[in-house]
């Protein structure tokens, strides 16, 4: 008999009920950090947990509401609608009228699949503090929960679970779980469980309990990474579209279109829209994969990927398949730099190590007369006075001078902007530079 056929999943019946038993985010509900602080306190606001899969976005929620002995509503922004949110509403406000019990939590998972007209049926009920919002996401709440809204809630980021948490989490599971620690279980090597799991820990939960089960009427079971790795590949042939595989097929789309395989970018697009993946979210990808992927070898790949989000944005599904296959298409087609990557990382690296340099006075606004009699400004040069628009002068801060952050890679666009560079800047870029 399968060890999951008659019990909740493995990371149900392991899922915490307290936040010592919680594991990982120490830097939230840690001894003396900003959640525990505000359970211990009992003054709690609305606020969005933002982070990937399986880090415990849910369950926090949960612990909060019972260690606070708050009634606790959810909502799923997969399956509910205005009416839904409606009704929640209606029933806190019935509550209130009827206790002198404090508001009660409400969890929206994934919220930001809820479009405008959900989110603003949650504004008066949380100004009103009819409810405390706890709103879980693992899209950027910048872009994703409308502003009126986001502005009422603090935003929590959760991180993937580090090895030491993961290893908790499976040391626990084969202790203390109703069937596992009834089993004879050897894990001669971890490593395999750790690295598919992708620091999601109910993930590693779901592959421990696969695992497990295909050694059904086995009375001892020793599992190292060759057996992990076999037993995913006969269980994990498919999408999972409660997310269990959502980063996986993700990245093998980002890697398909920078490895300019397009069949095999449009198959992974293929299977993340047959699994109901967000148009958007795929879109949004495909701007980054752009930028970071395609760069200056074809400037036009980021308006076109632009154009494909606004025209998804519009349209929907199921068209919306039809401009994101135009735009995967057309960037694994595109030759390939990530110049512009490297050189932001590169500049921000040396920002992070010296961030004090100052401006060159004569690149300051000399916005007041003080200013203007500082030095603010003066000596310097407008390039399109000049002979070619460009006239040498230095912009970078004495300390920085002779810093080369960009460096063109060789293709047929980027070689027209070396030259250019090495017209104006032979000292940054000299004719003999390779590349």
């Amino acid at each position: 008999m399968a060890i999951n056929s008659i019990l909740p999943p493995l990371p149900e019946r392991m899922r915490p009920a307290t936040l010592d038993e919680y594991v990982g985010q120490q830097h939230l509900v840690g001894k003396g950090c900003i959640l525990r602080n505000m359970i211990e306190s009992g003054n709690i606001s609305s606020f969005i947990l933002w982070g990937p899969p399986g880090v415990g976005k849910t369950t926090l929620a949960r612990i909060i509401a019972t260690s606070l002995q708050r009634e606790f509503y959810t909502l799923s922004a997969v399956n509910s609608g205005v009416k839904d949110v409606r009704d929640v509403i209606e029933k806190a406000q019935g509550r209130s009228l009827f206790s002198q019990a404090q508001a009660p939590v409400l969890f929206i998972d994934e919220i930001h699949r809820f479009n405008k007209a959900q989110q603003d049926a949650l504004l008066g009920a949380v100004e009103q503090g009819v409810f405390v919002l706890i709103g879980a996401t693992t899209e950027n709440p910048s872009f994703e929960v409308i502003s009126p809204l986001l502005s009422r809630c603090q935003v929590f980021v959760l991180k993937s679970l580090e090895a030491n948490d993961l290893q908790q989490l499976l040391d626990r599971a084969l202790h203390n779980d109703c069937l596992l620690r009834e089993k004879n279980i050897t894990i001669k090597d971890s490593s395999a469980l750790m690295r598919h799991s992708g620091g999601d820990g109910r993930k590693l939960l779901n592959i421990l309990e696969i695992v497990v089960d295909s050694f059904a009427g086995h009375k001892e079971i020793v599992i190292d990474n060759d057996v992990v790795n076999e037993c995913l590949q006969q269980n994990i042939a498919v999408y999972d579209k409660n997310g269990e595989m959502h980063y996986d097929i993700i990245s093998a789309f980002i890697k398909s279109i920078r490895g300019s395989d397009p069949n095999a970018a449009v198959y992974y697009l293929a299977r993340m829209l047959d699994a109901g993946e967000d148009p958007l979210f795929i879109a949004r990808r495909l701007c980054i994969s752009a930028s970071e992927d395609v760069g200056l070898a074809n400037p036009n790949a980021l308006l076109i990927a632009d154009s494909c989000f606004r025209i998804c944005h519009n349209i929907g599904m199921p068209e919306a398949r039809i401009p994101l296959a135009e735009c995967t298409v057309y960037l694994a087609s595109s030759p390939k730099s990530n110049s512009a990557y490297l050189a932001i990382n590169a500049a921000l690296e040396d920002v992070h190590a010296d961030s004090s340099p100052s401006v060159p006075l004569h690149l300051r606004n000399a916005a007041t007369k003080l200013l203007d009699e500082l030095g603010y400004g003066q000596d310097y040069r407008y390039a399109h006075d000049y002979p070619g628009h460009f006239v040498d002068q230095e912009f970078m801060p004495k300390e920085k001078v002779g810093k080369v952050f960009y460096e063109p890679a060789p293709n047929a666009h980027e070689d027209r902007l070396k030259a250019y560079l090495q017209a104006c800047w032979p000292k940054y870029y000299p004719k003999s530079q390779k590349g």
